[in-house]
């Protein structure tokens, strides 16, 4: 756990001195979204310095939406650093956070406010269209919120809807970053693993994306 709190201390130093250069780069779309790429590095190189956590990638990203484990904040900037022109579904309260909710608006991340009941999700579509058309690639993680190890994959209906009605492939990628960074619980040293499986069509069914999304995931 002191590891843990060590490495809390260090990311909240981290992110206080990188948020006066995340609001001058307010302006120019391109370099808020270098600039968090970078900080996104930054975190990982913490990651391996403060609580000795290396990464490894497994496979390669191709084409579609990227339908992403979630267990843990490593994933997300793993995925921020490799894969250009990335975009999320993120909570809208997340967008409200001074600075750095401003920068991922700027980004271009879309948010959805759950709290409003059902997505419309024909606006999601259109919204996730024009990025998509832009070249920008959709990470999504269609459990809907992170989860804990060894939990099996269930899928929300958002993935299943944006595909078909898009007509995008979904690359499905497991991961077992919650074995070190978790949600809740210590902080264990190690080497967290990101598994990109074959690409999915369009038309996959949830039992084809949950299988391949577990299959490596811890």
């Amino acid at each position: 756990m002191l590891r843990k709190i060590i490495f809390t201390l260090s990311l909240a130093v981290w992110w206080i001195l990188w948020a006066p250069v995340h609001l001058l780069a307010l302006p120019s779309r391109w370099l808020a979204r270098e600039l968090m790429v970078v900080d996104a590095g930054g975190v990982l190189w913490l990651l391996r310095v403060v609580a000795g956590i290396k990464y490894k990638i497994h496979g390669t990203q191709t084409k579609g939406i990227i339908a992403s484990k979630h267990m843990s904040i490593l994933e997300i900037a793993i995925l921020m650093v490799h894969i250009q022109g990335a975009f999320f579904i993120m909570k809208r309260e997340l967008m409200w956070i001074p600075i750095y909710g401003w920068t991922v608006w700027r980004m271009r991340m879309l948010p959805v406010n759950r709290r409003a009941g059902a997505t419309n999700m024909a606006a999601l579509a259109t919204a996730v269209k024009k990025r998509t058309d832009a070249g920008m690639t959709l990470i999504i993680f269609p459990e809907g919120t992170r989860t804990v190890p060894r939990t099996p994959v269930k899928l929300k209906r958002g993935l299943l809807f944006l595909a078909e009605n898009l007509k995008l492939p979904i690359q499905p990628v497991g991961a077992d970053t919650g074995l070190y960074w978790p949600k809740k619980g210590p902080m264990k040293p190690g080497t967290a693993n990101i598994w990109f499986e074959p690409v999915l069509p369009h038309d996959a069914s949830p039992e084809e994306i949950a299988a391949a999304i577990g299959r490596h995931s811890a």
